[in-house]
């Protein structure tokens, strides 16, 4: 028989319920008031892009292009090591995106090149074509880890530069091997982030070549070792702007891989923006040399392949500090030393899906799911009230709390709310009651067999209590496979459904038999208000 309650239930239901409605405060009266105190919970559930719109891009990071530059890498990696060593070769080159060609001569120390090769690239797979030739070719497993190291430095790169950008809650995550999703609530100004999110910003350093060919080269006569890129020029008399070819060497004497910082500041004598750049030990030291070693020569700064400025060194610069100059607009330099800061992209990346989702379209959904949620409550607690009369209202309480709890959690953890998300909501409504329906049936079973009142709740709730668990889990599972296999808004719809749950069982079944214990106390019944 129901007769007492131990002590810690009431106070953990009133600490869970306290809890919950201080984590949920800020939600339900739209952000944190200027009197809310510190040290209480300041976290509020934020509103996806379907409901204050934003942009929602889907990209594809190119990675057979991070295979082909590690290849690189690892190419002149090997030549650096054997010219190091003074050993000869006849050259080193790259086939495809996983295998580099070791030419060798007559003249080669093929022991010694071996053990520099075991010594330099030891991940990489030598197969001898023939005594004069050598294959290094990078594994399959080493290739699955460059993709994938791909993808993750994307995804940080993309977010460190949101995050500089000043977006709010944005979504950035993997879908499938290649994937990135990025969604960028309420953004104001979507081309401009789509120019930031898809700039590779490769920044190197190259030295001009000043005694090569550089009509040759703008006939298609490119010298070997050589690249041709261009720049441009502003006329300040007229302030039109030239294209300007540029002859480089095609060696990288430094590359922005070894950025620490990068700041907007304003040339005093034009008054006009560039963009400060500092390295970090190792980059400095190595300006240091190499600015010292090109006294009087021009070295370009080049990034994605187009030349900012090709300025002649004066003297030998330390510090490690630089500018970048290129008649920028304050805006087009800020963007700038964001993706300079937020670093290279590893490989470029391209835009598989782009929608817009417009603020009017957005505050439209905001109106229609609260007003749902609302319709929708009224007519559940109304029906649980006009049936079940006493019952039915502690049902209620029941159902709020759930809310509450439900709106805590998503809160804490600063999940973001989606149209997907309100329908959970919504259905979450009437799945609440629904264990309060089978528990009062039951009783209403018991009654009618003739058993007392307080015999009726106590074999109730216990009858009632498998088949509720039952049902229960059922739908938490169908959750979990909605969340393992959905997309972004189905995993929404996926959470909001499954946090319901569990705090309905709480609630439903837990707290009500708790109230309803201390309510009827030791008191002697007749009939119950059912």
């Amino acid at each position: 028989m129901i007769r007492h309650v131990a002590t810690w239930k009431p106070v953990l239901i009133g600490l869970v319920s306290l809890t919950s409605l201080l984590y949920a405060l800020p939600s339900l009266i739209g952000g944190v008031p200027s009197w809310w105190p510190g040290w209480l919970p300041s976290q509020v559930i934020h509103r996806g892009l379907d409901l204050q719109g934003g942009l929602h891009l889907l990209k594809r990071v190119e990675t057979d292009k991070a295979l082909e530059q590690t290849a690189e890498n690892l190419a002149d990696e090997i030549k650096g090591a054997l010219r190091a060593d003074r050993l000869r070769y006849r050259g080193i080159e790259r086939v495809d995106m996983t295998t580099i060609s070791l030419k060798l001569s007559e003249a080669s120390d093929l022991v010694k090149i071996r053990e520099i090769l075991k010594t330099t690239v030891p991940n990489l797979v030598l197969t001898e074509t023939s005594s004069q030739e050598w294959m290094l070719q990078i594994p399959p497993e080493e290739q699955r880890t460059i993709r994938r190291f791909a993808v993750d430095q994307s995804i940080q790169t993309i977010r460190s530069r949101i995050d500089q950008f000043g977006v709010s809650e944005p979504t950035i995550q993997r879908q499938g091997e290649e994937r990135i999703l990025i969604q960028l609530p309420g953004l104001k100004d979507p081309d401009r982030a789509k120019d930031i999110i898809g700039r590779t910003a490769r920044l190197e350093f190259k030295m001009v070549d000043e005694k090569g060919d550089l009509a040759g080269a703008l006939s298609g006569r490119v010298p070997p070792g050589d690249i041709l890129l261009y720049g441009e020029t502003l006329d300040r008399t007229t302030g039109k702007k030239t294209r300007q070819p540029y002859l480089l060497k095609k060696r990288t004497v430094l590359s922005g891989d070894l950025l620490t910082d990068a700041r907007v500041n304003i040339d005093g004598q034009f008054n006009e923006p560039y963009v400060s750049i500092v390295f970090n030990r190792q980059g400095g030291r190595k300006f240091a040399q190499i600015t010292g070693d090109h006294v009087k020569e021009r070295m370009a700064i080049v990034l994605d392949n187009m030349v900012y400025s090709a300025p002649v060194i004066q003297e030998k610069i330390a510090g490690g500090r630089a500018q970048i100059t290129g008649n920028f607009t304050p805006e087009e330099a800020h963007d700038l030393a964001i993706v300079l800061r937020a670093g290279a992209l590893p490989a470029p990346i391209h835009t598989l899906e782009e929608r817009t989702v417009g603020p009017t379209l957005g505050s439209d959904s905001v109106q229609q799911g609260l007003m749902s949620i609302l319709i929708g409550g009224a007519l559940v607690l109304a029906f649980m009230v006009l049936y079940y009369k006493g019952f039915g209202l502690l049902a209620n309480i029941a159902v709020i709390v759930n809310i509450i709890i439900l709106m805590a959690v998503l809160a804490s953890m600063q999940a973001t709310l989606t149209l997907p998300g309100i329908a959970g909501v919504v259905l979450l409504l009437g799945m609440s009651v629904d264990a309060n329906v089978l528990i009062f049936e039951r009783i209403r079973e018991e009654l009618k067999v003739g058993k007392t009142p307080r015999a009726a709740i106590d074999h109730g709730y216990s009858k009632a209590f498998y088949t509720i668990v039952d049902a229960n889990l059922t739908t938490l599972i169908t959750a979990v496979v909605l969340y393992q296999f959905g997309t972004g808004p189905v995993r929404g719809f996926a959470v909001t459904l499954s946090l319901g749950i569990l705090a309905s069982m709480f609630t439903a079944i837990f707290m009500t038999r708790v109230i309803l214990t201390m309510f009827l106390g030791n008191r002697r019944l007749s009939a119950l208000s059912l």
